[in-house]
């Protein structure tokens, strides 16, 4: 049975997610005019469910400094869209080749592969129009600076010096075969823990968090994400598609470079504990030590699926 905190855990970590999925959901495009279809594969892509870690992770850490401010939500809305183009990217044929995502079709397989490179292209542009709306909910110059600074770090986290150029080692990898702790550590970095950087960091900037108390909070995301991609690791080797509502076992297959194909799964589970444990720290060190986005970290690295 479970003990009556991770119940009440879960019944908070749901009312977030709903809180979240409302937030998300009010700022998608309307499905009309000649682009509709577009439209449409744009927002089955967002309605096809996940966690809404990030949006949750922005709001939690906003909340260690106050009570959230308004302008926080296109940024909410923006960083799952963000998210989500990555993944329907990473289903198409020339990547990943995936037909199912969350236990759904993907939406190339739905859409076509045309339409799906259109509906990531089409999400990843449409963040930034979202995320600039927070500009109508500003109130004082103030703001207005504390918005300008969030959107430089979304766009950073997710360009070329962050996510994107993360993917694109990831594909160089693939395609060399090299191997190596440095390229490894410089994939997980962009690739999985520059998005985790961007929710928690937008979250304390919109705050008005001081850059010291933004640069651990930095720092603490990226060991959450590596954390939280050597667990997506063991978990292709060791859950199943029923699980985990994606293909498993294709990192094996086709040899990809990965934290449990380099060191083994015990050493990958060591490495999980120690860059949580990290995480934790460099949180207690800006007054995050209880609360739930602690606890939302311990159920993230010892996930199932």
């Amino acid at each position: 049975m479970m003990e009556k905190n991770e119940m009440e855990f879960d019944e908070e970590m749901n009312k977030r997610c709903c809180a979240a999925e409302e937030v998300i959901r009010s700022y998608l495009p309307a499905e009309e005019g000649y682009q509709k279809t577009l439209i449409e594969a744009m927002n089955y892509s967002i309605r096809s469910g996940g966690k809404r870690l990030r949006p949750m992770m922005m709001y939690a850490s906003a909340e260690m400094f106050g009570t959230p401010v308004k302008m926080i939500e296109p940024f909410m809305a923006a960083i799952e869209m963000i998210h989500t183009y990555s993944l329907v990217h990473d289903d198409l044929a020339a990547m990943d080749n995936d037909e199912y995502r969350r236990g759904k079709r993907t939406t190339h397989a739905v859409y076509g592969e045309g339409m799906g490179v259109l509906a990531g292209d089409g999400l990843l542009n449409y963040a930034f129009e979202t995320a600039l709306k927070s500009f109508d909910l500003t109130s004082d110059n103030d703001d207005k600076e504390r918005c300008l600074k969030a959107l430089k770090i979304l766009a950073d986290k997710a360009g070329i010096y962050g996510m994107a150029g993360g993917q694109g080692a990831d594909i160089e990898s693939d395609n060399t075969g090299e191997s190596s702790e440095e390229l490894l550590m410089f994939i997980h970095e962009h690739k999985t823990a520059a998005m985790i950087q961007s929710a928690m960091m937008i979250g304390a900037v919109l705050q008005g968090a001081s850059d010291a108390d933004v640069s651990k909070i930095e720092e603490s995301a990226f060991h959450i994400g590596i954390a939280f991609q050597i667990r997506d690791d063991i978990l292709d080797v060791t859950s199943t598609k029923e699980i985990l509502g994606k293909t498993t076992g294709k990192d094996v297959q086709e040899h990809k470079l990965t934290y449990v194909s380099m060191h083994g799964i015990p050493e990958a589970e060591k490495q999980v504990e120690v860059h949580s444990e990290r995480a934790e720290m460099l949180l207690s060190e800006v007054g995050m030590g209880d609360g739930f986005l602690m606890e939302l970290i311990g159920r993230l690295v010892g996930r199932d699926k």
